[in-house]
């Protein structure tokens, strides 16, 4: 793992964001456990942001604490990964047409989209397909259901990376942004609120064929 040259602004968001990470670029795969005391010795610094960070990544739905045992990157179940699915296809699609509609930053979502064909791993191209798809549904003007679309973001990103270490898809799915960024750039609410449901339609279904 690579430790940034940067001064990070406190050793606990230093730790918190090198796990985060590790985590959504496959350096710590499910179910790998995550030790305080061989964390804190790796990135030079003391158990307690160590402790803190690995709070906050549960919080996040990244990381599971269990007492005696410790904590570990979160394992989903196939049913976790439908629930997580099924809500996001409820609501995610009516949160972009209103976004549209109320005036989305199409310039924006098109910055993220970039990043994300430039990135140099899955870290990166996760934060920023994740950058688009908050960005056409920031403007939703509801500020409860953005809400619950930012709580699931990390758990998303957690089944799209390991969805991408079985089969690298994000080719399709960048595909499929653009077409979504077209409508949105034109205006058309209905038409970018139904590609975004086939997207997460078709991802959710790979993800359940691909299933071990």
């Amino acid at each position: 793992m690579a430790l940034p040259t940067a001064a990070p602004p406190s050793r606990t968001t230093f730790v918190l964001e090198l796990l985060r990470s590790g985590i959504l670029n496959g350096d710590f795969p499910a179910g790998r456990a995550l030790v305080e005391s061989e964390l804190a010795v790796e990135l030079g610094v003391s158990k307690t942001p160590v402790r803190e960070a690995l709070k906050t990544l549960e919080g996040a739905g990244l990381v599971v604490i269990r007492p005696y045992a410790g904590a570990s990157v979160r394992s989903l179940t196939e049913a976790e990964v439908e629930a997580i699915y099924d809500m996001r296809l409820l609501i995610e699609p009516e949160a972009v047409r209103r976004s549209i509609r109320n005036g989305v930053d199409v310039g924006a979502a098109r910055a993220a989209l970039d990043r994300a064909a430039s990135a140099p791993d899955a870290s990166g191209r996760s934060t920023a397909n994740r950058d688009f798809h908050r960005i056409l549904f920031a403007a939703c003007g509801n500020p409860i259901l953005t809400k619950t679309l930012d709580d699931l973001r990390d758990q998303i990103a957690l089944v799209s990376v390991s969805a991408w270490a079985r089969t690298a898809s994000w080719q399709k799915e960048a595909d499929e942004h653009a077409r979504i960024l077209e409508a949105a750039e034109a205006g058309r609410a209905d038409e970018a609120a139904a590609l975004v449901a086939a997207h997460i339609d078709d991802f959710s279904r790979r993800q359940s064929r691909e299933e071990p």
